[in-house]
């Protein structure tokens, strides 16, 4: 079977699906495309803004509290 052949296999696999499973389909991959440092860099990051957020936070009630 060529290229061609499989990838009008999954087009026409893809056309069957309702809304939800291509949306499904599509995100997985798309998560198998993203590099996964990209993905553990994103992680850390959200994680450290968060941590960043809670600290300025807690800066603000020890002013307000002097």
């Amino acid at each position: 079977m060529n290229s061609v052949t499989k990838k009008l296999q999954i087009l026409e696999t893809l056309n069957a699906l309702d809304q939800t499973q291509t949306e499904k389909v599509l995100a997985y991959i798309k998560d198998m495309l993203t590099p996964k440092s990209e993905v553990e860099y994103k992680r850390t990051k959200r994680e450290a803004m968060k941590e960043i957020r809670q600290a300025l936070s807690r800066e603000r009630r020890l002013k307000l509290s002097i």
